[in-house]
């Protein structure tokens, strides 16, 4: 037995490695697509080249399907869909932006396509545009999001009742029981970001790794970026006092000192994008370990609950 989620995307676990800037390339992405999940590639760092080359390198690590994500306020060139169905990519998540934008020429390039929604009308926008499904984003996730929008308990149920497109729940998934509670509320797969963050083949330096494993569930907090979205990130001394600022331009210009943080390990070069979801991780463990764990424990823990039911 399949779900809609396994079938277009080829994959034996239904669950999508978040497209983390910098972070999801080739040496994580290949891990997650060995693994049986499904790895992708970022665009949101805006450095397509380094990107392209990322996306050349997977041909070499895996022989399991993977996708790309389309960050739209990223990348604007229109070519990235030529490009992308060149790598023999089958599945392409598209973001912040609007949704009409890259839709029907990946589907001409026979690809399948899933929009990143943070609420509703997003949603109702996204199926409009034709979309094969959605991919649930709540406010508790690491990275970009829209301050005024809803958590994932809120969010998934309430798109669920109003579309009937495959749904993947992404903010607070990282094991069997969030995976678990998301089925019930209505995905038929998850979105791992933090948890896939504090992999042992996460590229990213161990200081940063070792902070998610302190982290309780309220140190993260989100700071405004002017005219973008806002970020989810550790709470720092740097982060703490960015958001505070009237002025939200300081963390724009963070934002060029992340290679300081991400691969140097200084905590407090920059923002450090990471989920309340930090507050459940206590151990660094194999990408293949995290994913066959968690879907397995999430059928288990579906058995288990309708067991306690009667």
């Amino acid at each position: 037995m399949t779900n809609r989620i396994q079938q277009l995307l080829g994959v034996d676990i239904p669950i999508v490695q978040a497209p983390m800037g910098f972070v999801a390339r080739a040496q994580l992405a290949s891990a997650v697509s060995n693994a049986g999940a499904m790895g992708i590639i970022e665009t949101s760092s805006g450095r397509l080249d380094e990107v392209r080359l990322e996306i050349t390198k997977m041909a070499d690590l895996t022989d399991k399907p993977f996708g790309v994500n389309v960050a739209q306020m990223f990348v604007r060139n229109p070519d990235i869909v030529e490009f992308v169905a060149d790598q023999g990519v089958r599945f392409v998540t598209t973001s912040a932006g609007n949704p009409e934008q890259y839709t029907t020429a990946l589907h001409e390039a026979g690809i399948t396509v899933f929009h990143v929604v943070g609420n509703l009308r997003g949603a109702i926008k996204a199926a409009a545009a034709g979309v094969d499904g959605l991919i649930v984003e709540g406010v508790e996730g690491g990275g970009f999001k829209g301050v005024t929008n809803a958590s994932t308990m809120v969010l998934l149920p309430l798109i669920a009742s109003k579309l009937d497109l495959p749904l993947i729940a992404a903010g607070g998934i990282s094991d069997a029981p969030t995976l678990a509670a998301a089925f019930v509320l209505g995905a038929e797969g998850g979105q791992m970001g933090t948890a896939m963050l504090a992999s042992v083949e996460s590229p990213v330096h161990q200081n940063w790794k070792d902070a998610v494993l302190a982290a309780s569930e309220t140190e993260t907090l989100l700071v405004r970026r002017g005219p973008a979205p806002a970020m989810r990130v550790l709470r720092t001394a740097a982060s703490t006092a960015m958001s505070e600022l009237e002025s939200p331009e300081d963390a724009t210009e963070a934002l060029k000192r992340l290679h300081e943080l991400y691969f140097g390990g200084d905590m407090e070069a920059s923002l450090a994008n990471t989920g309340q979801v930090a507050g459940r991780i206590d151990a660094i463990r194999p990408v293949a370990d995290i994913l066959r764990e968690a879907w397995d424990g999430c059928r288990a823990a579906l058995d288990a609950a309708a067991a306690r039911l009667g």
